[in-house]
C-alpha cells in the first residue's frame, strides 16, 4: 500500500528539524508544495512523563496532513509508549528517529546512537510497528563514522522489522552536517530492500532534487536545510522537474509577505513576543542572496512585535527599490 504523501510523482517531503519545523511552518511548506512533512523530533521520555513541550509538538492543524510525527529515544518500552501516544494525534505516519546527530541524543544512545547498537535498534523498530495501527517509518545516517557504516545492514533490520519506509541521510553520525552528503549510499540501500527509500541530504536548489530521484532511483526526495526560511523550493521543485526549468527565486515583496504570514501564525500559536524572537532564526533563509540582507538581517534581531519588524521589513523594501533602480 502506498504511503501517504509518497503516492505520488516525486514526492518532495520537508525533513524533521528541531525547533524549525514547527506548526506554522509545516503549513507554509504544505501550501507551496510538499507532499508530506514531518514534526520536529520528540522526545519518548518527555511523552511518557508527561513534558507539556513535548505534547505540544504533537499539535497538528488540518491543513499539515500528510504528516509523520517523529519520535526519538533509546529505551524500547518509552519508545513504544510515545508511538502510541503519537499516534493519537492522527498523523498518517509514525517515524522513528534513528540519525540525530546531536550529543545530547545520540550520546545517550538515542538517535544515530542507536547505529552502533543495531540488534536493540531492530528490536525498536519491530516493538514500535506492532504497537500502533499506522504505518511506521525510519531515518537513518549511513553509520557512526566512515569506518563503521552499516547503513545496508541497518535498511535489511529496518525492512524485517516491518517498517513502511526508511528514509537515508547520506552522512555519518561523526559528519553531523559537515562535508558532502554520499548519495552514492542512497542508491544502494534502493537496491537492497523492496521498501520506499527516501533520500536526504545536499538538496539546497530544485536542479539537487532532480538530480537525486536520477542518480540514486530514491522513491521521494527530504528537503532540510534547504527549506529553511525557503518555503518556495518545493514549488520551485515542482516546476523544475516538470519542465526542466527552475523558476526565479521570490521577490523580496514575495519573500516579505510570507515571512509574515509565518510571523503572525506564529504569534497566535505562542505569543507574540516569542514568534518574533524566534523567527529571527528564520531570516537568513527568507533574505539569502538579497542585496544589503546581512544589514537587514542585522535590524531585524531587535525588534520584540511584529509592527516593529513589519517597520524593519519596510524600509528594507526601500533599500531593495533604490538597488533595483541603481542596477
Amino acid at each position: 500500500m502506498a504511503l501517504p504523501g509518497l503516492d505520488g510523482d516525486h514526492p518532495l517531503v520537508l525533513a524533521p528539524l528541531e525547533d524549525i519545523t514547527d506548526g506554522p511552518f509545516r503549513r507554509l511548506a504544505r501550501r507551496h508544495g510538499a507532499d508530506l512533512v514531518f514534526s520536529e523530533f520528540v522526545s519518548a521520555e518527555g511523552l511518557v512523563h508527561g513534558a507539556a513541550k513535548s505534547f505540544a509538538k504533537l499539535r497538528i492543524l488540518p491543513a499539515e496532513h500528510p504528516i509523520a510525527i517523529q519520535v526519538f529515544g533509546s529505551r524500547i518500552d518509552s519508545v513504544v509508549a510515545a508511538a502510541r501516544l503519537a499516534q493519537q494525534a492522527e498523523p498518517e505516519i509514525v517515524d522513528l528517529n534513528f540519525g540525530c546527530p546531536a550529543r545530547k541524543v545520540a550520546g545517550k544512545g538515542g538517535g544515530a546512537g542507536l547505529l552502533r547498537t543495531p540488534d536493540l535498534l531492530e528490536e525498536m523498530a519491530r516493538a514500535v510497528v506492532a504497537a500502533v495501527d499506522l504505518p511506521v517509518t525510519a531515518k537513518v545516517r549511513l553509520g557512526w563514522d566512515m569506518g563503521t557504516i552499516n547503513v545496508l545492514d541497518v535498511a535489511a533490520r529496518l525492512e524485517r522489522a516491518g517498517v513502511a519506509a526508511i528514509t537515508v541521510h547520506a552522512r555519518t553520525r561523526c559528519q553531523r552536517f559537515r562535508g558532502t552528503a554520499d548519495w552514492s549510499w542512497i542508491a544502494r540501500v534502493k537496491r537492497a530492500v523492496s521498501l520506499p527509500v527516501i533520500g536526504n541530504g545536499d538538496v539546497r536548489e530544485p536542479a539537487d532534487a532532480e538530480r537525486m530521484f536520477r542518480e540514486t532511483g530514491c522513491d521521494a526526495v527530504m528537503i532540510g536545510r534547504g527549506a529553511m526560511g525557503n518555503p518556495w523550493i518545493f514549488a520551485r521543485t515542482r516546476h523544475y522537474l516538470r519542465t526542466g526549468v527552475s523558476p526565479p527565486p521570490p521577490s523580496y515583496a514575495e519573500r516579505v509577505a510570507v515571512m509574515l504570514v509565518h510571523l503572525r501564525e506564529a504569534a497566535e500559536e505562542k505569543g507574540e513576543r516569542r514568534a518574533v524572537i524566534e523567527m529571527r532564526k528564520h531570516y537568513r533563509g527568507y533574505l539569502k542572496h538579497l542585496p544589503g540582507a546581512a544589514r537587514l538581517r542585522a535590524a531585524l534581531m531587535t525588534p520584540e512585535s511584529i509592527a516593529a519588524v513589519v517597520r524593519v521589513l519596510a524600509d528594507g523594501e526601500a533599500v531593495q527599490e533604490t538597488r533595483d533602480g541603481d542596477s
